[in-house]
């Protein structure tokens, strides 16, 4: 015990800081790391969203750029990876809002941030199950990952071709490759959705809002401050940490509603300006929009968080190494939605409330019937999983934009869209 106390007294002597490193260890270092540290250094500190935008979606290094982030080899499984029910679900929902909408000659079915193409492909067949949207659908794709857009492409399509853009930062084409699914759908990839066709169309967004670039801020004696990231050359456990802003920054003064009662707030105003996009063209043309995400409705503070591996992973540590995401404030889109003629918005409910609405029970039981022992205890268990309150029934929640629009006199339709009110099957 004599030797190790003056071993100690010997290190703390000669280099405290050496010593105080040995113990507090920092995080391992990325090529996204070196690029933030150089730009930190030159410029100083970044806002939350731009970090997470350079984390997520940096042509370079970026999380979601060059690899297949989903399922159980990835960072996260979504719920069309779990099961099929999901995705026909929605691909009814669209078709009731083709119907509600007149059945116009021809539909746009809209996916952002398409995944692996799952839910797409599960829409798709249930699309095929109707004589009448035969030569309507068409199908398109907003992604800026091109490796998942190849990903896409090779479920949907069952081959792969060259992709025109180099890069999701490129802007050089709009319409990075048009195909024809295996059933004969025409289907379109873009990396912006004001790239897309106008038209009647149905929007999904299935945990595509979540990994938006959101602003921290922070209520302090002086007033509202924005969080920031700069660089820890100290003692911290990372090589980045978070910083509060001296003064007021133009965030802080343009994205703060008056009378905000939390002390701590996130805001996303790409969200926000996306929903107004989508609220534009449905007013103008005619769909709707279905919005599902983890999320709240202006009750929450500080929900950013990074998964890796199907684990919480530490927001600073190894930049683009991990998903970064944080809940959706349902409040805020809606509030965005509120200056908008013509259209309305619905929710949020749970994903539980949702699917019962759509009937999952039903379709549950129908596809049971065919099903061997494996097959039924598999379908269960994604019932379960999308279902249960305490997994993902009540953490998903869903949101939905669509026309104002009155039944006609004496008709039983509610003007609310599928998933929000109760179906009756006979």
């Amino acid at each position: 015990m004599r030797l190790l106390r003056t071993f100690l007294r010997v290190q703390t002597a000669v280099n405290s800081g050496q010593f105080l490193r040995g113990l507090h260890q920092k995080s391992g270092e990325t090529d996204l790391l070196k690029h933030l540290r150089s730009r930190l250094k030159a410029a100083g500190p970044i806002t939350v969203a731009d970090y997470m935008r350079e984390v997520l979606t940096n042509p370079t290094a970026g999380y979601y750029m060059h690899k297949d982030v989903f399922g159980t080899l990835g960072d996260f499984i979504t719920s069309p990876e779990i099961s099929q029910m999901f995705g026909e679900l929605l691909g009814v929902w669209c078709v009731n809002e083709w119907m509600l909408g007149g059945s116009p000659r021809s539909m746009q079915v809209v996916e952002l941030g398409p995944g692996r193409g799952t839910l797409a492909q599960d829409m798709l067949r249930v699309f095929q199950q109707f004589p009448m949207m035969q030569d309507v659908v068409s199908l398109h794709l907003v992604e800026v990952s091109p490796k998942m857009a190849a990903m896409q492409e090779e479920r949907l399509t069952g081959v792969i071709k060259d992709d025109k853009r180099k890069n999701a930062a490129s802007g050089e084409d709009v319409v990075c490759k048009r195909r024809k699914t295996k059933s004969g759908v025409p289907i379109s990839w873009y990396s912006d959705i004001h790239d897309v066709p106008q038209g009647f169309s149905c929007y999904i967004a299935h945990e595509f809002l979540d990994a938006l670039p959101v602003h921290k801020f922070q209520r302090t004696p002086q007033g509202w401050r924005e969080v920031l990231v700069d660089v820890d050359d100290g003692e911290g456990p990372h090589h980045l940490r978070f910083v509060l802003s001296p003064s007021p920054t133009a965030a802080s003064k343009g994205f703060i509603h008056a009378g905000e009662k939390r002390d701590h707030l996130e805001v996303c105003p790409q969200a926000g300006v996306m929903v107004q996009h989508l609220s534009d063209r449905i007013a103008e043309h005619g769909g709707a929009a279905l919005l599902a995400d983890y999320g709240h409705d202006g009750s929450k503070t500080d929900t950013l968080r990074g998964f890796r591996n199907h684990q919480l992973h530490e927001v600073l540590q190894e930049p683009g190494s991990a998903d970064l995401t944080a809940d959706v404030d349902f409040s805020y889109l809606r509030h965005m939605c509120a200056y908008k003629d013509k259209v309305v918005t619905h929710g949020p409910i749970t994903q539980r409330e949702f699917l019962e609405n759509m009937g999952i029970e039903l379709r549950l039981q129908v596809l049971q019937r065919n099903a061997d022992v494996s097959q039924r205890k598999d379908l269960l268990s994604g019932y379960d999983m999308l279902t249960n309150p305490d997994k993902m029934g009540d953490r998903f929640k869903f949101f939905s934009i669509t026309r104002q629009r009155t039944p006609p006199k004496g008709s039983r339709t509610p003007s609310e869209p599928a998933g929000f009110y109760r179906l009756e099957f006979q």
